[in-house]
């Protein structure tokens, strides 16, 4: 039975000295924290007169035949008090009644993490002490020393800084039972970026400028240029499945993720630039085998209608070789442009000026090779800009 028991709340106040945060993770929203919690009270049932003003100290023995807070954490998954070599409780009585009771715990508690700027985030934890059974009308827990209550040792992490401890209070309601008071160890953390830097954006910056080499190899190089893309576009998916393999399943997007999906579609544009340039230099091939088809067929049976009306023997055919196609395009130029000058347009019909966008266009297409070339400006400025924009908005 609590001391003062159906009089006003007894004041108990708080302590804690923390040893060390033993680990954070992502995965389960967790964060697992060692600390020394101390209780401050007074029981009058348990002065005693003393000459000399000494405390008394006992072990955990003692602890289970008095009454002592019932305080536990809020939120907790799992806790634990240290029993090697013994348990770690305290208990000391001064001769007023005064009772300080320390006792070493591990706890495992949650934290809502927020992971929208994942890895240049900041997180916001909180670890919330309360008493079970006793509400405000029966027990008052606070801060004992104010913001002096809360002591760390120099703490330090793999992956996070701990900028900020900080104790507060406040009042927490349950329908059924009422308020009670609690008391928060607030903690801020702030991540390590060069950790991600070296596993995952340097890796992935890699990829993409790697991807822009097949802008330099010769169109004509299918087999190079394809097995170049493929391994990037594998390369990267690699990256984003072992990202999203050590990162919860959240509903919404990280920045880590915008980072990544975004150098995958440039590594995956790489690929379809090439076949686009694959695409129209076979098209471009076939129209100028077509046209040397056609000029070679027109100038054989010239020569053979030549030959049978006597105009010279088969032994005076001189078998000319392959056409040339660029002069015979010229002439044909050359013939139009002079036919288009005496001869106007009839009644009736209408001149159309193509568009600049689609004569671009065009031309573009006839000459594949270009593709490549505005491929290596645009590419690069196109990812230094994203870049710009990315570290910008996160790592402000």
């Amino acid at each position: 039975m609590r001391p003062g028991f159906g009089g006003s709340a007894i004041p108990v106040g708080i302590d804690v000295q923390v040893e060390s945060i033993d680990g954070i993770s992502e995965v389960n929203m967790d964060f697992t924290m060692t600390l020394y919690l101390r209780h401050y009270w007074q029981d009058d049932r348990l002065a005693f007169p003393s000459s000399s003003n000494k405390s008394r100290t006992f072990d955990a023995r003692l602890v289970k035949k008095i009454w002592v807070p019932d305080v536990f954490f809020v939120h907790s998954k799992r806790s634990f008090i240290h029993d090697t070599t013994m348990e770690n409780i305290m208990l000391r009585v001064f001769p007023d009644g005064n009772i300080l009771y320390s006792v070493r715990i591990t706890v495992t508690a949650l934290c809502s993490m927020d992971f929208s700027s994942f890895p240049l985030d900041t997180q916001n934890c909180s670890l919330e002490l309360e008493s079970y059974a006793y509400n405000e009308n029966d027990l008052m827990l606070y801060w004992k020393n104010g913001n002096d209550s809360l002591r760390t040792d120099e703490i330090v992490l793999s992956q996070f800084f701990v900028e900020d401890f900080q104790p507060s209070f406040g009042l927490a309601f349950y329908s059924s039972t009422g308020w009670y008071n609690r008391l928060y160890i607030n903690f801020l953390l702030r991540r390590h970026i060069f950790f991600f830097m070296l596993q995952t954006y340097f890796p992935t910056m890699l990829m993409v400028m790697l991807s822009w080499v097949s802008f330099w190899i010769d169109r004509r190089a299918v087999p190079a240029r394809v097995s170049l893309g493929i391994t990037t576009v594998l390369t990267m998916s690699t990256i984003i499945t072992g990202v999203s393999a050590s990162m919860p399943q959240v509903s919404y997007v990280k920045a880590v993720d915008i980072y990544l999906w975004a150098s995958f579609l440039f590594v995956f544009l790489s690929v379809i630039e090439y076949a686009a340039v694959n695409y129209f230099t076979t098209v471009e091939e076939m129209k100028r085998l077509r046209k040397a088809k056609v000029i070679f067929s027109y100038s054989y049976d010239a020569n053979q209608a030549m030959a049978f009306d006597g105009c010279f023997h088969d032994n005076d055919i001189d078998l000319t070789p392959f056409p040339d196609t660029t002069s015979t395009s010229n002439t044909e130029r050359n013939t139009q442009s002079r036919n288009s000058t005496v001869s106007g347009p009839t009644q009736g019909t209408r001149l159309r000026r193509k568009h600049p966008l689609l004569q671009n266009l065009s031309f573009i297409m006839s000459n594949s090779y270009m593709i490549d070339s505005y491929s290596r400006v645009i590419f690069p400025l196109a990812y230094l800009l994203f870049n710009i924009i990315y570290w910008s908005m996160y790592a402000s």
